[in-house]
């Protein structure tokens, strides 16, 4: 039924200044803002492997609480080190959620997570199924 991340939404009470800090994590501009690029309401992003989209909504549009902590699911994104992804996070103000964790004894899946300035938590994680699938679609 679920057949893979399409689209992840996060939402920030000053969506300029959460697309403007998510460009510099990123390394990539926004390619979409309504209603304008001077004043988003919602901006997104193309990244990683298969161009997922990244989303931030202006926080009134929410369908939940926002505000006042970390709130909602983790959606952890593979990182080829997890170590340096934390340390630029935490760099451009992230704050740290979970430590680096290890998920199963010599598994290879390992964890951490943080907070961006917006209150949304962000997972990252080494995963090697993420890698065999990602290397399947290579040849």
């Amino acid at each position: 039924m679920l057949r893979g991340m399409a689209t992840v939404s996060f939402y920030a009470d000053d969506v300029k200044a959460a697309r403007d800090w998510y460009a510099e994590l990123l390394g990539v501009e926004a390619y979409f803002a309504v209603p304008t690029a001077e004043d988003p309401q919602y901006v997104e992003f193309r990244i990683g492997d298969f161009q997922a989209e990244l989303g931030i909504i202006n926080a009134k549009f929410a369908p939940h609480t926002v505000g006042g902590g970390p709130a909602g699911s983790i959606l952890y994104w593979h990182v080829d080190n997890l170590e340096e992804s934390l340390a630029r996070l935490i760099e451009l103000g992230a704050t740290l959620v979970e430590e680096i964790t290890e998920r199963g004894q010599d598994t290879g899946f390992i964890t951490a997570s943080v907070t961006d300035p917006f209150g949304n938590v962000i997972g990252i994680m080494n995963n090697p199924h993420y890698l065999e699938i990602f290397e399947s679609t290579r040849s």
